[in-house]
Formats: structure tokens, sequence, C-alpha cells
């Protein structure tokens, strides 16, 4: 759906990146949390940060080092659409 320019109504921005361009995916299965973070803050591309399974029993917040994670990726992910796009 991304892709296409659609949202997922699943879909929701990620606190503390500030605004829509970061979206996380709250999935749940046999009675297990599963999440998938993207960002769709480039033009031409879509770029999946991180998936993964949160085994936290400490509430719904996701954890540090899943943020650090991201915030890497996302880093990666600016810095390979330039080499690809070249500047927005």
């Amino acid at each position: 759906m991304a892709q296409a320019g659609e949202k997922s109504p699943l879909a929701k921005p990620l606190r503390g990146f500030g605004g829509a361009g970061v979206l996380e995916i709250v999935e749940s299965f046999n009675g297990n949390a599963y999440r998938v973070v993207y960002t769709v803050k480039f033009v031409k591309a879509v770029f999946v940060l991180h998936s993964f399974q949160k085994k936290s029993k400490r509430g719904m917040a996701t954890p540090q080092a899943e943020i650090d994670l991201i915030v890497k990726r996302l880093r990666d992910a600016r810095t390979r659409y330039q080499e690809v796009f070249g500047a927005e």
C-alpha cells in the first residue's frame, strides 16, 4: 500500500520521529506482538527500516535498542536514497 501512495489502516506514526514520515504497523499472532517500521519520507522510494517481535513485557513502548537501530537505518536510507536518486 505504501508503494502505491496509500496508508494502511494499521499504520501509525512512530513517536519521536517528527510526524507521519516514519510509520509502524503492529500485528499480533499466536499471542506474540510483531512490529514493522518503515519510512515514506522519500518521494521515489519506501524503505523498511526494521521488523521485529516485541518481547518486552513492560508496556507497549518500543525498546530503546530498537529505536536506536531504526534511527541508524533511517540515516542509512537517506544516504542510499541520495546515492540512487540524488538530492530531493
